[in-house]
């Protein structure tokens, strides 16, 4: 009996239908990327609903913070399987995902049949849009990643390696470059040292691990036999998954190199999609229903919106699973914190890179561009307008520009 009490996460008091509805009603309200999400999951699940402490949540918040993946969506699947087991992770996750998950593939589908010249000015605009939201990311995640001149150094120098030609062993070898620096610059960088709830059945860790590193090596030798197939397409997702850093804006590096060079999807619908992802409640990872459904052969959109969507997520939740079991070892290492630090400040440059090449060299076209560009950035970052706000004001300065035109 004692045995069997300690492989169930503690407090597995509730249901997943009680997840499932609370965690919806934050899939439908939280706009403003992962740091805003995790004040709206602080608010509901510790202030309102008591499910965890702060000193709790704050704990998985720092490990999900070390992990690849997407941080509020790890945050919140680790809270619902505290609160009713794997079941509850998984009900946590599909109520936070699914409602921006809809909204993306509804507009891979309507975006073709809109009318030319209209929906190009629609397009351009969140083109524009993404350029606002990645100069903010790059300044915000730079303050936070790069506060002193070591890690400062480390991002200057691999955005000026990438910043001319990227691809996706290139952002790899940055990465790893940035811990090989970090370990040598940054064995000062300390972290909190909170410490973290009872874990899950170890066992069920090695396994999540175990389906990770498979999944990892089997679907580029599975998806080379079919290269525009199913099996491709999830081995490029959840690749992306795998080695994202730093939240959602970092996957566009990894999934652009991937998609608009082997066809499956144009650079400007790529970057409209994007776009049109910023004005979304609930994860940026929900890009990848647009991207599926839009690189999907006739009559497949869907299964190939759910393909994309499951593939780009997995990696990020069987790691948290992982680590969940392992963060008490892992925090014993100091190197490991300095190389994390290192690989943070990679992230920023390899972003910032990312950011003149291919997105700005890509969307702005003219001097009226870069205003509206300059404009959504103070909007967005010193003023504190919601995302949505500046993606239709974009979106309105391009219709006004053509129709002007």
């Amino acid at each position: 009996m004692r045995r069997a009490r300690q492989d169930l996460p503690r407090n597995a008091t509730g249901s997943a239908v009680e997840i499932l509805r609370a965690s919806l009603q934050l899939g439908l309200t939280s706009f403003g990327g992962p740091i805003a999400h995790l004040g709206y999951f602080n608010r509901e699940y510790v202030q309102k609903r008591h499910w965890l402490n702060a000193q709790e949540f704050a704990a998985l918040v720092s490990l999900c913070q070390l992990l690849p993946g997407p941080t509020s969506s790890q945050v919140g699947f680790l809270i619902g399987m505290r609160r009713a087991g794997i079941f509850g992770g998984l009900a946590a996750w599909v109520g936070f995902t699914l409602p921006s998950a809809v909204l993306m593939y509804v507009f891979a589908i309507w975006a073709p049949h809109a009318p030319g010249p209209l929906m190009q000015a629609v397009l351009h605009g969140l083109m524009l849009t993404a350029v606002v939201v990645v100069s903010q990311a790059v300044w915000s995640m730079a303050r936070s990643l790069c506060p002193d001149w070591r890690r400062a150094i480390i991002a200057l120098s691999i955005g000026a390696m990438l910043v001319l030609h990227s691809n996706g062993v290139l952002q790899l070898a940055a990465l790893g470059a940035g811990a090989v620096a970090g370990a040598f610059l940054c064995r000062n960088v300390g972290h909190a040292g909170i410490e973290l709830p009872a874990v899950t059945d170890h066992r069920m860790a090695w396994i999540a691990l175990a389906v990770f590193c498979v999944l990892l090596i089997a679907l580029p030798a599975l998806g080379a036999l079919s290269t525009h197939g199913p099996t491709a397409l999830v081995n490029i997702f959840y690749r992306a998954g795998a080695l994202v850093f730093g939240g959602g804006h970092v996957v566009l590096p990894l999934l652009q190199n991937a998609l608009v060079p082997g066809q499956w999807i144009s650079n400007d619908g790529f970057l409209a999609g994007y776009g049109f992802a910023q004005a979304m409640p609930g994860p940026l990872f929900t890009f990848a229903a647009y991207l599926g459904a839009a690189s999907a052969p006739a009559h497949a959109s869907l299964p190939w919106a759910v393909l994309a969507l499951c593939a780009i997520f997995l990696p990020g939740l069987l790691l948290s699973f992982v680590g969940l079991s392992l963060w008490s070892q892992l925090a014993r290492i100091p190197a490991a914190f300095a190389m994390l630090a290192g690989i943070n400040a990679a992230v920023v440059g390899l972003l910032g890179a990312a950011l003149y090449n291919p997105i700005a060299v890509t969307a702005i076209h003219s001097g009226v561009d870069v205003g509206v560009v300059i404009i959504g950035v103070v909007l967005l970052q010193w003023l504190r307008v919601p995302p949505i706000v500046v993606a239709a004001l974009c979106v309105a300065a391009s219709l006004v520009t053509r129709w002007a035109v």
